[in-house]
């Protein structure tokens, strides 16, 4: 079976593009216009990824993320004109596994397209455990003494990296290969924001992480 990505866009070029570039790489596409004709579509025919551009008419590329992560983790790569640091970051905090500043090369798109996917069905030993803390590999679901602890695919990947080899030391760059697909320059503050959002859901104090360390000048940790 084919697997389904929804291009949310509303300039046609780019959407036919990105379609003609995907469906030769043997992926069914879901094409919409606006907002939310997008949410209505993933709704209705559950996508395997979506990439969301951020300027939309009827619903945003941003109000559209939080309207999909009320009701699924399917990974989200934002699209959009702007590159500024801010806009980035807020599609992150908002739930996007990964951001591509227009203009682009297609065949970028389709390879990051690609290295999600492959990575949002990593598998290894049914169950991680570190603390309290405890990773479900075959349901991808992460509890905190018992209870369960919301994650996006992207903040999965990357815990489960650092559970798998707990206490040794991993780079930005390998967090982001591991999870993501093939590092570029542009991404360099991307892990930092994945790893923010990450403590916040798994540490007692954000602040004072005991869970993820960061190791100066060299990468994170996951302490044992």
């Amino acid at each position: 079976m084919k697997q389904r990505i929804l291009v949310a866009e509303d300039d046609g070029d780019i959407r036919s593009l990105l379609k003609l570039y995907l469906e030769s790489e043997g992926f069914e596409v879901i094409a919409a216009g606006d907002g939310q004709a997008a949410l209505e579509a993933a709704k209705a025919q559950e996508p395997d990824l979506a990439i969301l551009d951020v300027m939309m008419p009827k619903m945003d590329g941003y109000q559209l993320i939080r309207a999909l992560r009320e009701r699924s983790d399917l990974p989200v790569i934002m699209l959009s004109a702007k590159s500024q640091d801010n806009d980035k970051i807020l599609g992150l905090n908002l739930g996007a596994d990964d951001y591509i500043a227009k203009p682009f090369n297609p065949l970028e798109v389709v390879a990051r397209v690609r290295a999600l996917l492959r990575r949002s069905g990593r598998t290894g030993a049914p169950a991680l455990t570190a603390g309290d803390l405890a990773l479900d590999t075959q349901a991808c679901t992460l509890t905190k003494n018992g209870q369960p602890v919301p994650l996006t695919p992207t903040e999965y990947r990357i815990l489960a990296t650092l559970m798998r080899a707990p206490g040794r030391i991993f780079t930005k760059v390998q967090l982001y290969e591991a999870a993501c697909g093939e590092y570029f320059e542009s991404d360099d503050n991307t892990m930092m924001v994945h790893i923010s959002k990450l403590r916040e859901k798994i540490e007692d104090d954000p602040r004072r992480p005991t869970h993820i360390i960061t190791v100066r000048g060299l990468g994170y940790k996951l302490e044992k």
